[in-house]
């Protein structure tokens, strides 16, 4: 499923989010050469994690009345099985059974690379791994290996992100079983964070203010908004973890996700950054506005009402 992040950087409205880091490093006496590497705070999430998530998701699919669930490329792949995958028009699942152990089907000529991130988060145990050629079909191959375990009949659960013709396939080739949502499993699972996870995603936010606190420390007239997004992706590449920005400035802060158009930052001008970083497949999204010197009595008037609001909401819920 698009994000407005995937959305923007295909669009071209945060063109330097794509970019490489420039080989210039930062000067190590600037705030943002002086960042140290972060890394050693994040812990991975392990196999044992991953099994627990696993063994949660079977649990649920018997209460759904599920014979087994389906994942494709994406976020919900990562946290299950460790895997970051890329859906492309080659299919490429997870599925996973109400009882017994998970299995993948892959194209054939990904196998070995699919094994390779397949070990690695499993910490090196054995998982089944079905392959099908380019004059094969992997539907088939799906209902095969569904048929294999008993699972041809009663309900398999779709996760709400697999692409509709990987969908449609599987319900071509298997028109004994009937296709339900795994969005109750999936959901059910990851919409609850262990504590685990919750660190993780406070690292990611910290990260993310400490990145911007060097670039806003770093501010200077006549720099440009690609110039401010190079420098939180330099600080991000100090403190260890990958990360992007967009940024606008004046006017085009008022858009909601900005422009394309070139910005030059200006004493008493607005610069807004939305942003974030990923550790260990869990990402920050933070939006920060600053003033590149003193805010005009306006500018604080506003401020002071987006606050007030911002306030009252937080106190409401």
């Amino acid at each position: 499923m698009p994000t407005r992040r995937s959305f923007l950087l295909q669009a071209g409205f945060a063109p330097q989010a794509a970019r490489t880091i420039s080989s210039a490093r930062p000067s190590p006496d600037s705030p943002v050469g002086q960042l140290k590497s972060r890394r050693s705070e994040a812990r991975p999430i392990t196999p044992e994690e991953r099994r627990g998530r696993v063994e949660r998701a079977q649990q649920l699919m018997r209460e759904q009345k599920l014979n087994s669930i389906c994942i494709a490329g994406g976020t919900t792949l990562e946290y299950f099985a460790g895997v970051r995958w890329g859906n492309s028009e080659r299919l490429f699942v997870l599925v996973i059974p109400a009882r017994g152990e998970p299995f993948y089907v892959a194209p054939h000529f990904e196998e070995e690379r699919a094994r390779e991130q397949i070990d690695r988060a499993n910490g090196h145990q054995h998982a089944q791994v079905f392959t099908w050629q380019e004059d094969e079909s992997p539907y088939a191959l799906v209902a095969v290996s569904l048929k294999e375990r008993g699972l041809l009949t009663g309900q398999i659960g779709i996760e709400e992100t697999v692409k509709f013709v990987f969908a449609d396939g599987i319900a071509k080739a298997a028109p004994t079983v009937k296709i339900a949502s795994a969005t109750p499993v999936t959901q059910g699972c990851r919409a609850i964070k262990s504590a685990h996870e919750m660190d993780l995603l406070r690292l990611a936010s910290s990260i993310t203010l400490q990145a911007y606190e060097a670039a806003w420390k770093s501010l200077k007239e006549g720099m440009t908004q690609r110039t401010v997004a190079d420098l939180i992706a330099a600080a991000y590449d100090q403190l260890g973890f990958p990360g992007f920005a967009s940024v606008q400035v004046g006017e085009y802060t008022a858009l909601p996700h900005g422009s394309i158009q070139p910005q030059v930052i200006r004493e008493g001008t607005v610069i807004l950054i939305d942003d974030g970083c990923r550790v260990e497949g869990y990402q920050s999204d933070i939006s920060r506005t600053f003033v590149l010197g003193k805010p005009s009595d306006k500018m604080k008037k506003v401020f002071d009402i987006v606050h007030e609001a911002q306030s009252a909401a937080l106190a409401q819920a």
